[in-house]
């Protein structure tokens, strides 16, 4: 029996929630219960507005990437884009390929096929040499390529590395990494895909083009005290809308600002202000009419663009900075000034580049798939990414290569969420590369001709058949060695190698046989199968163990290897394969993993039966996307007569459709594989109590609520 779990919280808990950012009681106690409290967290729940991603500027080395790449343009260099075969990989190559081409730079792209080892390979150098290329560019790999990225370097190439894995001790050396899981790179979130960091550098591009590109300006806001008798000045330094500095003085009437350290703070300095008159009179008031300052007066053109802000002043702002209202931080004249000025320089890029909207609308379509095919975690701006990528879809504004495969698989014109994409969309994709021909999905992008992307499509859809055959024959074979396994390494590990000599694990599917022992099993597990003379593995792992911390133990016998927490790939050569295994004899009893959740399931929130109505998809709404680090959102009712049960499937595993009478209301609800509970846990008339998700079912173009349970107990 499963264990259900309803964490208690208090009416404190949530009414400081609902009392902080205005969300009705249900919501309140939903975050309440997930630990989702601290303001910074909250507000990527409850807002979708891309003014609340973070600056690409934010990583250190970004001003770097950008002026190499403007560089290139310039001089008219040859460049490649070098990516990874998988989702991510190839939609980093999209995005970038189509930003540097829209700048009319010569840039050619190239992803490993074949028998080709992960990240950038001697081969492709040497191939680019020959093109005369200067600069290589690798996105979603290259943190680990040391010894290419010194190749490339010796036949004269500079290297920029946009990644997003986790970096080895030794970093490639010389480059420009833009990566936010190096210690030093600035970036507040580590946890993006390869294509978001792509998309940051794409963002960073095309600020370049505006004026502001790495000039500095300051944001000047002066309060005088109540009596009048003194007066404390705020500013901000800005480059590239990322604060560099702040100053925050407050001095008294007939001080000389020679005497502060405004004057150095403030040389050189454009200098705005939110009303020039006001704040110019003031600081005559306490400095005397011979400090003179030259201010731009911001206020009027901001009006210009936002009219209801013209009349407001600092202080009457930033009580209405939503901003504010989820970082108390943010809740000063000089940060709500900041804010505005962030918003109305955004504003006026976008009226400068109107085809700016657009492209980042279509960027950001392919920045979602590769979210959640990385299984990246579901919090901070990945939540941003998502809901605007999936919303555009939903809109119909899907972009060429994507509007194709959704057709195909029965998507297009219905209400697209992130569990579609991830099921439909990303293993389709994938099947490109792990059948050795990522140039295929990545082709499915670039095409211009509406035809040929629709026989890309096609084909993409057969290798997925082809791809699910393929997993279907390693895990028979998987299946058979599992349990042993298991044994072996004390059921803390499952291993399974194909030395077979007949790719009964063909290499293509080892990650989706390794997630597939995890998901039965709940272990960490490998699956690993000798192609020629290397021996190729994937890994996958839960229960708080990282895969890395394994790898890196045996980091000696890799010819590469890397990879994310939960996730990552490694090669060696086959002879190596006894050391491997006794290293594996060695390393496996130290793996620790925390308790297994197979067997509990915790409760967002319990709903009495008179209050569960339609309108509750609204919350289930607002929690999307759901995925890693956001399950779907759970509810317990108690007391509800089943009125009608029918078993349907005529599979092995049949599944139940209940029908339960809430007086005034009939709620449909579906027990996926819970055939065998009628009649045996309960029967048609019973009450009962039950844990599920709510959902929607589509039949013949008509969408109505109904219930997924996850459990169901017979009430007492």
């Amino acid at each position: 029996m499963k264990n259900w779990i309803k964490k208690r919280i208090t009416r404190e808990d949530v009414s400081a929630l609902y009392d902080k950012f205005g969300v009705n009681a249900l919501t309140a106690s939903i975050l309440a219960r997930r630990g989702i409290t601290e303001g910074a967290d909250v507000q990527f729940f409850l807002e979708d507005d891309l003014r609340f991603m973070h600056n690409p500027f934010l990583f250190a080395n970004m001003e770097d990437a950008v002026d190499r790449i403007l560089q290139a343009k310039d001089e008219g260099e040859n460049v490649l884009i070098f990516g990874d075969r998988d989702v991510d990989g190839i939609t980093s190559t999209a995005v970038l390929y189509d930003c540097l081409t829209s700048m009319g730079i010569n840039v050619s792209w190239r992803l490993p096929g074949g028998t080709d080892p992960y990240g950038l390979n001697k081969n492709a150098v040497d191939d680019f040499e020959k093109n005369f290329g200067s600069l290589v560019i690798t996105v979603d790999c290259g943190i680990s390529n040391v010894e290419e990225i010194a190749y490339a370097t010796e036949k004269g190439m500079d290297v920029i590395v946009i990644d997003h894995h986790t970096p080895p001790e030794v970093l490639p050396s010389p480059a420009i990494i833009v990566n936010p899981k190096c210690e030093d790179s600035g970036y507040p979130f580590k946890d993006i895909s390869g294509c978001a960091v792509v998309y940051k550098v794409v963002s960073a591009l095309r600020f370049a083009a505006s004026g502001l590109y790495k000039n500095e300006v300051a944001l000047l806001a002066a309060t005088a005290s109540p009596n009048g008798d003194e007066c404390t000045i705020e500013v901000l330094k800005l480059q590239n809308l990322v604060e560099k500095g702040s100053l925050s003085i407050t001095v008294r009437a007939g001080t000389s600002i020679s005497d502060t350290k405004l004057v150095d703070f403030l040389r050189g300095q454009q200098i705005f202000v939110w009303d020039e008159k006001s704040t110019s009179s003031l600081l005559s008031q306490i400095f005397g009419s011979g400090a003179e300052f030259n201010f731009m007066d911001l206020r009027g053109e901001v009006a210009k663009v936002f009219p209801a802000m013209g009349g407001a002043s600092l202080s009457q702002l930033k009580s209405k900075s939503k901003l504010a209202r989820y970082n108390p931080d943010q809740n000063t004249e000089i940060k709500g000034f900041y804010n505005i000025f962030v918003t109305f320089v955004n504003a006026q890029i976008s009226k400068q580049f109107p085809s700016y909207a657009k492209a980042n609308e279509r960027d950001l379509q392919l920045v979602a798939l590769a979210a959640l095919a990385d299984i990246m975690p579901l919090k901070n701006e990945n939540r941003i990414f998502i809901r605007h990528g999936i919303a555009s879809m939903n809109k119909g504004n899907a972009r060429e290569g994507l509007r194709e495969l959704l057709s195909m698989q029965g998507l297009l014109g219905k209400r697209i969420n992130a569990t579609d994409l991830s099921w439909n969309i990303n293993p389709a994709l994938n099947a490109t590369g792990r059948l050795g021909h990522p140039e295929i999905g990545l082709e499915l992008f670039l095409e211009k001709d509406a035809g040929k992307r629709t026989e890309i499509a096609q084909k993409i859809i057969e290798m997925n058949n082809e791809r699910k055959a393929l997993g279907n024959e390693g895990w028979n074979f998987a299946a058979l060695q599992a349990k042993q396994s298991i044994q072996k390494y004390g059921g803390k590990l499952c291993v399974i190698i194909d030395d077979s000599g007949e790719q009964k694990i063909n290499r293509g599917v080892s990650g989706t046989i390794a997630g597939k022992l995890v998901n039965i099993y709940d272990i960490p597990s490998m699956a690993i199968t000798i192609v020629d003379e290397n021996a190729i593995g994937s890994m996958r792992s839960c229960r708080g163990f990282e895969v890395l911390s394994l790898l890196d133990k045996m980091a000696d016998l890799f010819v590469s290897y890397g990879g994310h927490a939960y996730a990552a790939g490694f090669t060696f050569k086959k002879e190596r394969l006894p050391e491997f295994l006794a290293a594996l004899d060695r390393f496996a009893p130290e793996i620790e993993l925390s308790n297994s959740e197979a067997e509990q399931i915790n409760i967002d929130a319990e709903i009495p039966s008179d209050y569960l109505k339609p309108d509750l998809l609204a919350i289930v709404d607002d929690f999307e996307p759901y995925g890693e680090e956001n399950r779907e959102l759970t509810f317990m009712s108690k007391n509800l007569r089943i009125c009608d049960a029918a078993v349907i499937g005529k599979t092995e595993r049949q599944h139940l459709k209940l029908t339960f009478d809430l007086g005034k209301t009939k709620w449909p609800a579906m027990f996926w594989g819970g055939a065998e509970s009628l009649h045996r846990d309960f029967d048609k008339g019973d009450s009962v109590d039950v844990l599920y998700q709510v959902g929607r079912n589509c039949f013949n173009g008509v969408e109505t609520p109904q219930l997924i349970i996850t459990d169901i107990r017979k009430s007492l």
